[in-house]
């Protein structure tokens, strides 16, 4: 009954929306991921996030405005930085230690209420307003159409960078627009479940697809997949539980589901040899 009853309001509703847009966006992204080595950027990218929303909040009053473009900066600036896969890590760290710094202050000198700030370290999904969820729309279809038309080169680049510089594929280029991508879905998630726990939907889901296929495609539809049930199920498991937190379902969903297809792919590697 407490269900049915949560599910008929408005804030239950915008809830399971903007689940349901961050899953597509980070199922999309998350294969990319993997694949291109950038788990670290996205815990980096997010962490900063809080950075760019404190900066917004002492500048002008509009948190989300500058989580955006703080972490649009800050994936440009890891991907000149960081050009080489082995200077990468620790060019995200330095980057993240320092802006990290930064938002304490930043969030020290304003003296008004700092919780739009705060709240996009630990997420606020029932806080979505209507406005948030157009602006959720519009990220999420341009991340979207974004990753759907550079699907071929960015996966070539991906995962043979040499050769598809030698095809005259725009390696470095793509890097960076992915990374913006990356930014922006980051950004996005942190509403739904908080900077601290946004890997549960950009990683982990593609992480469990990759256990069960090998075709990027599959990989791909299955990482949405995966992310939807954890977002889209974590939501509606706090409504029916009443007093835990969404982004505590979202974590323990995604884990459940990577262990249930590493396991299975454990299980079925003997089958597979023997076909």
């Amino acid at each position: 009954m407490q269900l049915n009853f949560f599910l008929q309001q408005a804030f239950a509703q915008h809830a399971l929306i903007a689940a349901t847009l961050i899953a597509i966006a980070c199922g999309l992204i998350g294969s990319f991921v993997i694949t291109r080595g950038l788990a670290f950027a996205v815990h980096g990218t997010s962490e900063l996030a809080f950075t760019g929303a404190a900066a917004g909040l002492l500048v002008a009053n509009n948190p989300l405005a500058g989580a955006l473009i703080g972490a649009v900066l800050v994936a440009i600036v890891i991907g000149v930085l960081g050009v080489k896969e082995r200077e990468r890590d620790a060019t995200i760290g330095v980057i993240l230690a320092f802006g990290l710094g930064m938002g304490v202050l930043l969030l020290s000198l304003y003296h008004g209420f700092a919780t739009q700030a705060t709240s996009i370290l630990f997420g606020n999904i029932f806080g979505v307003s209507t406005t948030q969820l157009a602006i959720l729309v519009v990220l999420s279809l341009v991340v979207s159409v974004t990753m759907l038309v550079l699907y071929r080169p960015l996966l070539f680049a991906s995962i043979d960078p040499e050769a598809a510089a030698a095809r005259g594929v725009p390696v470095w280029g793509l890097g960076i627009i992915f990374l913006i991508i990356l930014a922006l879905t980051v950004t996005s998630a942190a509403q739904v479940v908080g900077t601290i726990l946004v890997l549960s939907l950009a990683i982990t889901p593609a992480a469990s697809a990759l256990q069960l296929a090998a075709n990027p495609r599959t990989v791909s539809v299955l990482s949405v997949l995966f992310a939807l049930i954890a977002a889209d199920g974590g939501v509606v498991a706090s409504l029916a539980s009443g007093t835990v937190k969404v982004s505590v379902f979202v974590a323990a969903i995604s884990f459940i589901i990577y262990v249930l297809a590493r396991s299975g792919r454990v299980l079925f590697a003997p089958v597979r040899k023997q076909s």
